[in-house]
């Protein structure tokens, strides 16, 4: 959700708490907002509890990641679906890296905390034979 929408919510279910119900109203509709924000919270503490687990940077397969990613995750999202802290690679633009046991590693850039390029970087066969190219988004 879009934080301004959010906001804009709380302030419209407190404007519509105290014209319909009066204090009583404004004291539900702020019980509401600071509910919706300890869900928010739990959430995102839950989310890093389980990455803080695993090795930084580890993911079990990084082409799945690679197809997973879509423009416009948030880094908790993308946290969540690779339950592992990224390997900070560059701070501006701000670039994450997750690399499975084969040696193939995905890229994250993210914009304003969203996630905007990515690519996967596909590690050399050992057998002397190059794998495919992947696709870069």
């Amino acid at each position: 959700m879009n934080s301004t929408l959010g906001w804009a919510l709380a302030v419209a279910a407190v404007a519509a708490g105290s014209v319909g119900y009066g204090w009583r109203g404004v004291v539900l509709a702020l019980s509401v907002v600071v509910f919706w924000l300890l869900l928010q919270f739990s959430r995102t503490l839950r989310v890093m509890r389980k990455a803080a687990q695993q090795p930084v940077g580890h993911v079990a397969n990084a082409v799945m990641l690679h197809a997973r990613l879509h423009a416009g995750m948030h880094l908790t999202q993308v946290l969540a679906v690779t339950r592992s802290l990224g390997r900070k690679l560059a701070d501006d633009p701000e670039t994450f890296a997750w690399q499975d046991e084969q040696g193939d590693a995905v890229e994250v850039e993210f914009d304003d905390g969203s996630a905007s390029v990515w690519r996967l970087r596909r590690a050399p066969a050992a057998d002397g034979v190059a794998p495919a190219p992947g696709p870069e988004a």
